[in-house]
């Protein structure tokens, strides 16, 4: 058994470790409901657009558009969105599992947006042809709009045939699902019964070619700005979840060592007794 001394040292530890925990989840709190409300004022301007993205291109069929151009998938991008810092639960490792997957069925390249995804993927040898880290708590719209750029150039230059969006939906404090979706070529949102968008006559001013050709870039940024706010939010989620398990435990743990130093205590105070009954035995 450890001695008195010993148990007083962890207890120590483990009390200034817990505190550490405790104001990580209490930050990591208060910038979740900053990140929530972004993420939550940012999906409907991205339906609104992908929904007049739909109807445009279903409208006009025959409009030709780099980023609409279809080819054999030889060179495939991966957009990957990860944390620049750990210390968040599974957050990290949970999108670094589902783009190895990818990566496994349908090698390519990678753009890393944040430090783990680039450290990571750079020790096992995989290709990154950009990477964006340090981009702080809130992100801001014009790394969305030089991300996207950066991906387009790549696809109008045919570096890469397909590119790929890597990350992690914001569903609530304890849930996030790392997902992946198809950014180029760009093809019509989905309606809900899995058919084009509607078909309607539209006049055009300008024409439809210059429409789209202004509107294509949009989409590509917008998407990926929400990504972006969506994986920032289910980062600060993880963390928080995270760090509170971590507070739990440290107070589990430092019962335990408390109830270990007071039998320890109880022995040390029982061994003591028994040496003066002792002693005063032999003087009889």
């Amino acid at each position: 058994m450890a001695s008195a001394r010993d148990l007083r040292r962890r207890i120590k530890s483990i009390k200034s470790t817990q505190q550490i925990t405790k104001a990580m989840k209490m930050v990591a709190a208060a910038k979740l409901r900053k990140a929530q409300e972004r993420v939550i004022a940012a999906r409907p301007f991205a339906s609104k657009i992908q929904e007049v993205l739909s109807r445009l291109t279903s409208a006009n069929s025959g409009v030709k558009h780099p980023l609409l151009e279809v080819r054999e998938p030889n060179n495939i991008c991966y957009v990957l969105i990860t944390a620049d810092r750990g210390l968040c639960g599974g957050y990290n490792a949970n999108i670094l599992r589902l783009n190895a997957s990818l990566l496994y069925n349908r090698p390519g390249s990678l753009v890393a947006v944040g430090r783990k995804g680039r450290d990571f993927f750079r020790r096992r040898g995989i290709d990154i042809k950009t990477e964006f880290i340090g981009l702080g708590e809130e992100v801001p719209f014009g790394v969305a709009k030089e991300i996207g750029q950066t991906v387009v150039d790549y696809y109008v230059k045919g570096i890469f045939d397909e590119v790929y969006l890597v990350y992690t939906e914001f569903k609530s404090a304890m849930t996030q699902k790392p997902t992946s979706m198809k950014l180029l070529p760009i093809e019509p949102p989905q309606t809900a019964e899995g058919e084009k968008g509607m078909v309607i006559d539209y006049i055009y001013e300008p024409n439809p070619e210059e429409l789209l050709a202004e509107l294509l870039p949009k989409y590509i940024e917008t998407t990926v700005y929400r990504a972006l706010l969506e994986a920032k939010a289910s980062e600060h989620g993880a963390r928080m979840t995270a760090m509170g398990s971590a507070t739990d435990n440290a107070a589990e743990i430092i019962d335990k060592l408390t109830l270990s130093l007071n039998r320890a205590r109880q022995a040390a105070i029982t061994k003591e007794i028994s040496e003066i009954v002792g002693g005063a035995n032999a003087l009889d």
